[in-house]
């Protein structure tokens, strides 16, 4: 690509379509927005051929200073690249999931969504502190305005609460970030990431930016925010929400928390084990016994989020690169679960589950994409969901046999309450005439759940090709934090040199 600054033009795309949607009537906006993402897509395939795997780490910089301790500096490394591929092949599906849905103020609404796009992948690129700052908050205005403007009949208290939520924790981020780039005389995130400050100043640096992350991610008991959002949010609201801003959270802890702050990390560990713990279980029965659909797939997200918690400090290759698969397979599984909701609420406009049954018989299309996902979500081997979770209880598992077997427990749960669901929408009597009236998918809803699935089984049968970019990055990282490792808890060989006794038997043997 050679000095082509191609994420500056990633960033522009999308921030161009979102100024012409403001000026453009109804149909000319979809249009718009469907071209641009599609632009941006294309530029993100690009993007991911054109990354050498093996390579320099960061890649595709580009930098200007804009004033002494603030630069516009972009670049990539592996993690960065996959999520921000993630973002731009989610964002056409949001763009066609809205385009007969959403029929009020629709320039506004596409642009909302070109804005967020944009903002999305600024995080993802950002390296500079306060850069990434500024895209890190400026997301939450286009969000709350999707959920607050064309959501539900509760939005608004949906839309507060979320804003509040996200902006309390990102106050004392702010704070920290100010100490850091005084105390280091450097506001760039690689040089950062490698800068060793004292332990004491760990602990509350880390602590602020927990208060941030923790609430994106959502970790218990800060989650509370998320089922409201989704349940209010327009479907493609909350296919971006699912499938994009909650990776924020755990991009954030692999990008700032456990490299700057791995003495921090390790005190805290235990923390974070226990809250994902209570996370995983709770959050799951809670899901078990939901009549809204939504609710049920928004606790199932709280849920999944703490596996990646728990493989992220785990502090190993295993587990660092479950958490990002996880991340990736949630991503396209819940964006599309969500988009399975809304295509069923378009004909029937309720998400209540009693409402549906025997759709396996008028909508068998719709059924087999629905099942496709339900198995993407319970971890099925061969679907995206498997590799990630496997991975990252493996990790888990060298910490912690305890903190696995409690993980672990989250899986079973997850089958329990997606197929619960499965069988209550597509299986059974149809006992509701205008559920057994509705046709099956259209052409439209077909080019939208086509990629997505394929995406979760290419996911699942061939996970090398989403592991290599980020295998250096995350060796790296394993280097960082390998001095803090805590040690094994399993206590599997009983009697000191057990082993060793076994082998030197054998060699006694050889000297006869």
């Amino acid at each position: 690509m050679g000095g082509f600054p191609i994420l500056s033009l990633m960033l522009l795309v999308p921030l161009a379509g979102a100024i012409a949607c403001l000026k453009l009537q109804a149909q000319a906006a979809r249009t718009v927005a469907l071209t641009a993402t599609l632009i941006d897509l294309a530029l993100g395939i690009l993007l991911w051929l054109n990354f050498d795997v093996g390579g320099a780490q960061w890649q595709f910089q580009e930098r200007h200073a804009v004033f002494s301790s603030f630069s516009y500096a972009l670049g990539i490394d592996g993690i960065a690249l996959l999520l921000i591929v993630l973002s731009v092949f989610l964002m056409p599906v949001c763009i066609g999931a809205s385009w007969t849905s959403v029929t009020k103020r629709v320039g506004e609404y596409m642009a909302a969504f070109l804005l967020m796009e944009t903002l999305m992948i600024g995080v993802f690129a950002s390296q500079d502190l306060f850069l990434f700052y500024i895209m890190f908050e400026a997301g939450l205005i286009p969000m709350y305005l999707i959920i607050g403007v064309w959501g539900g009949d509760n939005r608004i208290y949906a839309s507060y609460k979320f804003f509040l939520y996200t902006l309390l924790g990102s106050v004392v981020m702010l704070v920290a970030m100010l100490w850091m780039a005084n105390t280091a005389g450097t506001t760039d995130i690689p040089t950062l990431m490698a800068y060793d400050f004292s332990p004491q100043a760990q602990t509350w640096l880390w602590l602020a930016f927990f208060a941030s992350f923790a609430v994106k991610m959502p970790m218990y008991p800060v989650h509370t925010w998320l089922p409201d959002a989704h349940v209010q949010a327009p479907t493609a609201g909350s296919i971006i929400l699912a499938g994009v801003l909650l990776k924020m959270g755990g991009y954030g802890f692999i990008r700032f928390s456990l490299p700057m702050f791995p003495d921090a990390s390790a005190q805290f560990a235990p923390l974070v084990f226990a809250l994902s713990m209570i996370a995983v279980v709770v959050t799951s029965l809670i899901a078990l016994v939901q009549h809204d659909m939504k609710k049920l797939i928004a606790y199932s997200s709280v849920a999944h989020m703490a596996i990646v918690t728990l493989g992220l400090f785990a502090f190993n290759v295993q587990g660092l690169e479950g958490s990002m698969l996880v991340m990736l397979s949630h991503g396209l599984v819940s964006g599309a679960l969500f988009l399975c909701v809304g295509v069923i609420y378009d004909r029937l406009h309720t998400r209540e589950i009693s409402r549906y049954g025997g759709l396996a018989i008028n909508m068998p299309r719709y059924a087999l994409f629905f099942l496709l996902f339900t198995m993407g979500s319970i971890g099925l081997p061969g679907t995206s969901g498997f590799v990630g979770e496997f991975l990252s209880l493996g990790g888990i598992y060298q910490v912690s046999t305890w903190v696995a077997l409690v993980g672990t427990t989250g899986i079973i749960l997850g089958a329990a309450y997606m197929l619960y669901l499965y069988r209550r929408v597509v299986f059974g009597e149809q006992k509701n005439a205008d559920a057994a009236a509705m046709p099956d998918l259209t052409l439209r809803e077909y080019l939208m759940m086509i990629p997505l699935g394929l995406a979760v089984l290419w996911m699942g049968v061939y996970p090398e090709s989403f592991i290599a970019p980020m295998r250096q990055d995350i060796a790296a990282l394993d280097a960082r934090l390998a001095r803090v490792k805590p040690a094994y808890d399993g206590k599997l060989i009983v009697g000191k040199g057990a082993p060793l006794a076994h082998e030197e038997a054998h060699g006694e043997g050889g000297h006869n």
